[in-house]
């Protein structure tokens, strides 16, 4: 690949900014990007920024746990720069305990004194499914009160994943009792004290199992939507009403949505009214058993594409939901969503698949957050799978080491985002066409998204072009700019990646921006993610 070069297209470098240019002609452009901040979508809810941590593989125990008398710094036994990280990006959400380990898991045995906590098998603790080895036996010095003082810590709601496929509606409702109920009020709400959280944790969120198509049970629609009616008749609501979240479907598959909705309102469409959210899952990733920071020019594209996906899958599954859900009263949740490869070979069998994203999947990461903001107002959660140490991870940790990954800068950027009004946005750009097989295929050129909050004015824009530059005229309809910052997250390497040698490898890059007006230019740096701050009159 060419070195990335920000040249002056037109008139003279702002002093100070990079890539960044006020003008009067537009003829140098080959892109647009229209903000039209009279037209709102929806406020982007922060709990579209959210997390999950499952028992697999390095996630909880070596990445988010461990333990007190642990030499690796910690807070209550939590690694402490995970905490220090995850309160600079504002988490949204924190989902737990799974994934497919939440159909096996009795909650029972994560509370208590942790000496007398059972050692129980964990069947989604290694790739090969090896009960015999070690590794495939949890402690469960990780549970529930650990799980929530971790989700206070970072500032996160926490989101707990119900067992469907092993436990009852009794041991659901208990579960909710022994975190919400009022204090010394009943059995459950003393346990909690005696575990050391006298206060209710007030979980909002909960999922009503996962993946019930597969790993939750194996069942058919119908199958599903009897189990889902039977947790959510009775729930106690306490202080905080429970916010139910059904397992969806996985990637397009229209059949268990529409199959599920059907069977729920069979009786009356009164049911739909102890749903709040229907979960999506979606994974992109790259074929086979690779090492995942090897792939050809078209692979890099051929990745975005598969994750670009995600926008026709949210409108796909809004509308079939629409058909009976006709007031909108549920939301869409992207419960798991991310780029899926193979283990880096210097990782431990033991993590699964751990590696440090490379800037292709920093692209993955924010050209998905872009998509959930445009569709704010019909995607209020979702998370990114999984927080550290597998798949799309924005930590990496093993033992005393831990660095952040491509991942978490994206996330650090997207975060001005949070709580702002997600405003209409029109991107227009040459597309960029890729093989694969003998199929040519063709990605946009340009996309992002922006939102408003107060005078700020925030634009997000991937350019997916490996080694071209995209000259864009950027047009404010109905407010001016008055000044601005960018912040730019790119390389010359389309395979850099953060590891423990060289853990500064891929970091954003900020500048200052002096201009003013409705309509700049800007040059978008190829391969490259870009943050545009402005103050707006």
């Amino acid at each position: 690949m060419q070195p990335i070069g920000r040249r002056m297209f037109v008139g003279s470098v702002v002093a100070g900014s990079l890539g960044f240019f006020a003008t009067r002609s537009i003829r140098a452009s080959d892109a647009r990007i229209e903000i039209l901040i009279n037209e709102p979508i929806n406020t982007i809810s922060r709990e579209i920024y959210g997390h999950f941590i499952e028992h697999l593989g390095g996630v909880i125990y070596d990445g988010v746990w461990v333990g007190e008398k642990s030499k690796v710094p910690n807070i209550g036994g939590i690694r402490r720069d995970l905490i220090e990280y995850m309160r600079k990006i504002k988490p949204g959400v924190l989902r737990w305990p799974g994934g497919c380990f939440a159909d096996s898991y009795d909650w029972r045995d994560g509370i208590g004194p942790r000496q007398n906590r059972p050692q129980r098998t964990n069947f989604w603790i290694n790739e090969n499914g090896n009960q015999n080895s070690p590794l495939a036996y949890d402690n469960n010095n990780f549970g529930t009160n650990e799980f929530l003082r971790f989700c206070k810590l970072i500032g996160a709601q926490p989101y707990i994943a119900a067992n469907v496929r092993s436990l009852t509606a009794k041991d659901f409702y208990q579960w909710v009792e022994y975190c919400n109920s009022p204090i010394g009020m009943t059995t459950l709400s003393k346990m909690r004290e005696a575990g050391g959280d006298r206060e209710p944790f007030n979980v909002h969120y909960w999922g009503v199992g996962n993946e019930g198509w597969g790993c939750g049970g194996d069942m058919t629609p119908d199958e599903y939507a009897d189990e889902f009616k039977k947790f959510a008749a009775w729930v106690p609501s306490y202080s905080t009403r429970p916010a139910l979240i059904a397992a969806g479907p996985s990637s397009g598959d229209t059949r268990w949505t529409r199959g599920f909705f059907s069977r729920l309102t069979e009786r009356s469409e009164g049911e739909l009214g102890r749903l709040y959210g229907w979960a999506l899952h979606h994974y992109s990733g790259s074929t086979g058993k690779r090492d995942p920071f090897e792939f050809t020019q078209d692979e890099w594209y051929e990745l975005l594409g598969r994750a670009d996906r995600m926008d026709t899958l949210i409108t796909t599954h809004w509308s079939i939901m629409g058909e009976i859900d006709k007031t909108r009263r549920v939301k869409l949740i992207v419960d798991e969503w991310g780029a899926w490869h193979h283990r880096e070979p210097d990782m431990p069998e033991k993590y699964l698949w751990a590696y440090s994203g490379t800037l292709r999947d920093a692209l993955v990461s924010a050209l998905t957050l872009d998509t959930f903001n445009r569709h704010a107002d019909k995607v209020v959660v979702a998370n990114v799978a999984q927080l550290v140490n597998t798949i799309h991870s924005l930590f990496i940790a093993r033992e005393d080491k831990f660095l952040a990954t491509a991942n978490y800068y994206v996330f650090d950027m997207y975060s001005a985002h949070q709580g702002a009004q997600s405003v209409r946005t029109v991107f227009s750009a040459p597309t960029v066409d890729y093989k694969i097989g003998d199929k040519t295929n063709s990605l946009w050129g340009l996309a992002g998204s922006a939102s408003l909050k107060d005078k700020q004015l925030v634009l997000t824009v991937v350019n997916p072009h490996h080694d071209q530059p995209r000259n864009t005229e950027i047009a404010i309809r109905g407010a001016a700019i008055k000044s601005g910052q960018s912040r730019t997250l790119t390389s010359t390497d389309l395979h850099a990646h953060n590891g423990f040698e060289h853990s500064r490898a891929l970091e954003p890059k900020d500048a200052t921006l002096t201009t003013s007006g409705s309509v700049i230019v800007y040059q978008f740096p190829a391969a490259s993610i870009t943050r545009l701050m402005f103050d707006v009159g």
